[in-house]
């Protein structure tokens, strides 16, 4: 699908795990929804949808997902919450890895990023085609979960590590959420938990604050592909 009168890039998401994911999108506020908000992806498959600019929003994907006997559908990791396939404008439940878009119209300069400030759940990795100035892949191509510290780790139904939670998120205060009196980048530098993260995927956000090695932009009218398990 285009939209007519605007500039549309295209995204590809690709499912290279060996097991089946249902990725979603999340459109910023005060803006509608994309046509699709959630998918069901096979391993090896992978799905075209088509982004009218300006737009920003969000990328993830859940995993270990059902139906009850009553039709309503759940994910163990990034669950919307909405009860179906399609999250209909809810966000991913934490921990979740996200992929971070601000698209420019006429073809400007788009902004990215890769972010566990939420927590882990799957590699992802974002990779430009076609732009013009900047346009560097960037990633999280590390199963973070396979050295999730034990407090932070959620697990599955089989006992194995399926999420990674943030310090944010395990440990609820403000020097590791970066609110209160450390709600700036002076007063919330990196912390043991947020350089674990990092020294995994140096180019994804690890932390509120973690800019300068993290947010990646592209001018020129670029297409994206977005692949989990890179």
């Amino acid at each position: 699908m285009y939209y007519a009168g605007t500039y549309s890039a295209t995204f590809t998401v690709t499912n290279n795990c060996p097991f089946t994911i249902w990725p979603a999108t999340l459109t910023g506020s005060g803006t509608s929804q994309l046509p699709s908000t959630g998918i069901e992806l096979t391993s090896k498959a992978s799905s075209t949808l088509y982004v009218p600019a300006p737009w920003s929003g969000r990328f993830w994907a859940r995993s270990q997902c059902s139906t009850d006997s009553y039709g309503k559908f759940t994910s163990a990791t990034g669950d919307c919450g909405s009860g179906q396939v399609a999250c209909n404008g809810a966000g991913g439940i934490p921990p979740v890895s996200l992929v971070e878009f601000t698209l420019a119209s006429n073809k400007g300069q788009d902004f990215y990023d890769v972010s566990l400030v939420d927590g882990f759940n799957l590699p992802v990795s974002v990779t430009p085609q076609g732009g013009l100035k900047g346009c560097n892949r960037t990633s999280c191509p590390f199963d973070v979960n396979t050295v999730c510290p034990p407090n932070f780790a959620v697990k599955g139904s089989d006992g194995s590590v399926i999420a990674c939670k943030s310090a944010c998120l395990a440990l609820d205060q403000p020097e590791y959420c970066c609110t209160g009196p450390f709600a700036s980048a002076d007063k919330c530098p990196p912390t043991p938990y947020s350089i674990i993260f990092k020294n995994l995927c140096p180019q994804a956000y690890s932390y509120a604050y973690d800019d300068n090695s993290s947010t990646f932009t592209c001018s020129g009218g670029a297409n994206y592909f977005i692949t989990f398990f890179p």
